[in-house]
C-alpha cells in the first residue's frame, strides 16, 4: 500500500511567486542577513541553511555556491566540503536535538521530487521514533515543536563553536 507525506506547511512554498531567472540558493548568499535567510553556515564552497518550509524541525541542507543541477559538475573540493558539512550538521544536531536517526538525499530534477530543480542541494533530515503521528493523517497538520528562528540560534550557536 502506497504511503503519502503530508506537508501541508509546505503550502506556503508551493503558492509563493517564484521570481523567473531567480534562484533562491543562488540570491540569498549574496544577501547579509544570515539569520533572516537561515544560513546556518558559510563555507569556501558550500553553506548550510535550515529549510524554511521544512518536513521535520531542524531539516538542513548543504548548498553549493555554483549554481547547478548537474551532480557530475561538482568539482572534488565542493563534494569534499558538502560531505564534510553534511558531517558537522550530523553532529550538531545531535548534540542539540538528539534525534534517533536522520534522512539524507539529494533529489536530483523534478521527477525526483526537487522543489528547487535548477541547484542540487543535499537534505539533512533528522528523525525521531513516532516523529510521525495522527496529527499529519487526520489533521493535515505537522506540529513543529519550536519556531525556526529559535531552531537557528540553538544550531547556528553549536556549529560556530564546532568550527573553531
Amino acid at each position: 500500500m502506497m504511503k503519502s507525506l503530508w506537508a501541508p506547511w509546505r503550502m506556503e512554498f508551493i503558492k509563493s511567486e517564484k521570481k523567473v531567472g531567480s534562484c533562491v540558493f543562488c540570491e540569498l548568499p549574496k544577501e547579509k542577513d544570515d539569520k533572516k535567510n537561515l544560513i546556518i553556515y558559510r563555507g569556501k564552497t558550500v553553506f548550510v541553511i535550515l529549510n524554511k518550509f521544512p518536513y521535520n524541525l531542524a531539516h538542513m541542507m548543504v548548498v553549493p555556491y555554483d549554481h547547478t543541477h548537474n551532480f557530475r559538475l561538482l568539482q572534488e573540493e565542493q563534494l569534499l566540503e558538502m560531505m564534510k558539512e553534511s558531517q558537522r550538521v550530523i553532529e550538531v544536531l545531535e548534540e542539540v536535538y538528539r534525534p534517533e536517526g536522520f534522512n539524507m538525499g539529494l533529489n536530483l530534477g523534478q521527477a525526483a521530487g526537487a522543489g528547487i530543480k535548477d541547484h542540487l542541494h543535499l537534505h539533512v533530515v533528522p528523525r525521531w521514533n513516532g516523529d510521525t503521528n495522527f496529527m499529519p493523517v487526520i489533521a493535515e497538520t505537522k506540529g513543529m515543536p519550536e519556531h525556526l528562528q529559535t531552531c537557528f540560534d540553538k544550531c547556528e550557536a553549536v556549529y560556530r563553536r564546532k568550527i573553531k
